[in-house]
């Protein structure tokens, strides 16, 4: 009996790593086998030693309260979620198969708008977006590609099949944690990454430079990369910073950048202005350039969209891309696979409800005890209502803003997370549940990461994975096991 599995409940939900028999599933054993084998203590000195190595290496995270931002060290569970490779294989194609009509979809919305003509998408849908940027319109960037960087989050339910639950188009973040992620396992377990088929995920920052370089004006010449960031204060900046040192990227905030008269984007330096071919920018669009969006940003760079319609600099994710990052769009995302791509969805949506019909607006309002609402354009899990866990307030104060702007809501059934074993006290594991954020690129070519983050609620019983609200990681391991 694995003594760290004492007590270990059987439960109504899909466990990553545990079978309903209480048996470990084929692709955990080696590591369940492994941990209940090394000395007493070892497990608890391995987990202060990667919170020392979280603490040196200053891998942070920033949350937003009222109190201020709080700079907290990235909460790190040591016990990984394994998948097998024969279910990972799947899931990657759906992934591929995703981003690839979604791209389809933004350049056709920006240009001809077939699939509006067509009645496939509807017009109403279109007409409220927040994020449809005029400014877009009559412009293709290369390779039709405006989403090229996407980070899906997937959940798995109690039948044990993996659900689509939303695209992050805009700019998705996470994916440095993996990274540092599996570094940590690396330096923890090193025994087991020679003994198992674990999958690399340590390619990343390559492929990522890979995608941007294909976006140069400059075909044949190195290009210049710049990652431009909000700045220091900016919740995903410890990301930002690490993947321009893996890329060898310059990292620049907007005051760094300048458009001149030829409408080419400089970058100041001590030496002069130098010319910038690719920007992975991480501000939204409204920030990105005060001649077009918001005359007030002090964080983008002024005249950069006249630079990239001129196809002088190269911007990911294209501006206009989080048309389609929008909760309900994602509704539709079965269909847009089916008329860009004409084949079934690989991977399925969590079944949802469009507040602003009628009928629909009706179901979610009567059945607010069961559902969880979300508003159209928020990410990191902020302004979400959570019935079943919300006070008769809350849920008024939600039906309130549902009737006031039905088209800003969508809701979805409460689902029954899976969970994956977690360290608890330093001697035994328990549930808790998880959802997973795996990364795909897509320029010139596609490539889905092998895995991706796993995010993990660290309270029992709780649902909130979400980094920003206190959730934690987990190492994601896919394994050959050779079926």
């Amino acid at each position: 009996m694995n003594h760290l599995l004492r007590d270990y409940p059987v439960q109504a939900f899909y466990d990553e790593l545990i079978a309903p028999d209480g048996a470990p599933r084929p692709a955990a054993r080696p590591l369940l086998d492994h941990l209940a084998g090394l000395p007493v203590g070892e497990l608890a000195a391995r987990r202060r030693a990667v919170d020392a190595a979280i603490m040196t290496t200053g891998i942070t995270f920033t949350v937003y309260c009222d109190a201020g931002n709080i700079d907290r060290a990235w909460p790190f569970d040591i016990v990984p979620r394994i998948l097998a490779k024969h279910e990972w294989m799947q899931v990657e194609a759906g992934l591929k198969q995703r981003l690839l009509a979604i791209n389809l979809f933004i350049d056709d919305l920006y240009n001809a708008q077939r699939i509006v003509r067509d009645g496939v998408f509807p017009l109403e849908v279109l007409s409220g977006s927040q994020n449809f940027r005029p400014a877009c319109q009559g412009f293709s960037p290369p390779f039709g590609v405006w989403a090229h960087i996407c980070g899906t989050d997937l959940v798995r339910d109690r039948d044990g099949k993996l659900y689509v639950l939303e695209d992050n188009l805009r700019v998705p973040s996470g994916v440095s944690y993996m990274l540092q992620n599996r570094q940590l396992m690396k330096r923890l377990f090193p025994e087991l990454f020679q003994s198992s088929e674990i999958l690399p995920v340590d390619d990343y920052p390559a492929r990522l430079y890979a995608t941007l370089a294909a976006l140069s004006p400059r075909p044949g010449v190195r290009p210049v990369i710049a990652v431009l960031t909000p700045g220091i204060f900016n919740s995903a900046y410890f990301e930002h910073s690490y993947l321009a040192q893996q890329m060898g990227a310059f990292l620049v905030e907007g005051g760094d950048l300048v458009v001149q008269d030829d409408d080419c984007v400089y970058m100041k330096t001590i030496a002069g202005l130098r010319r910038v071919d690719v920007i992975y920018r991480r501000i939204d669009d409204d920030f990105l350039d005060p001649e077009i969006f918001r005359p007030d940003s002090l964080l983008g760079v002024p005249g950069l969209m006249r630079a990239w319609r001129a196809g002088k600099v190269g911007i990911a994710n294209a501006p206009g891309s989080g048309v389609a990052d929008d909760k309900v769009v994602y509704a539709f995302v079965p269909q847009i696979i089916r008329y860009y791509l004409g084949e079934s969805p690989i991977l399925p949506n969590v079944p949802s409800w469009l507040c602003m019909y009628d009928d629909q607006r009706d179901y979610v309002l009567s059945h607010l005890d069961q559902l969880v609402v979300k508003p159209a354009n928020e990410s990191g899990g902020y302004g979400m209502l959570i019935g079943p866990r919300a006070s008769e307030l809350e849920r008024a104060r939600f039906a309130a803003l549902i009737r006031a702007n039905p088209r800003n809501y969508m809701a979805q059934p409460t689902l029954a997370l899976s969970t994956a074993p977690t360290l608890v006290n330093d001697d035994h594991l328990e549930p808790r549940h998880v959802d997973l954020r795996p990364f795909v690129l897509q320029a010139d070519s596609l490539y889905a990461t092998t895995g991706g983050l796993t995010r993990v609620a660290l309270q029992a019983g709780s649902l909130i994975v979400n980094s920003s609200q206190g959730g934690g990681a987990k190492d994601t391991w896919v394994v050959d096991t050779g079926e």
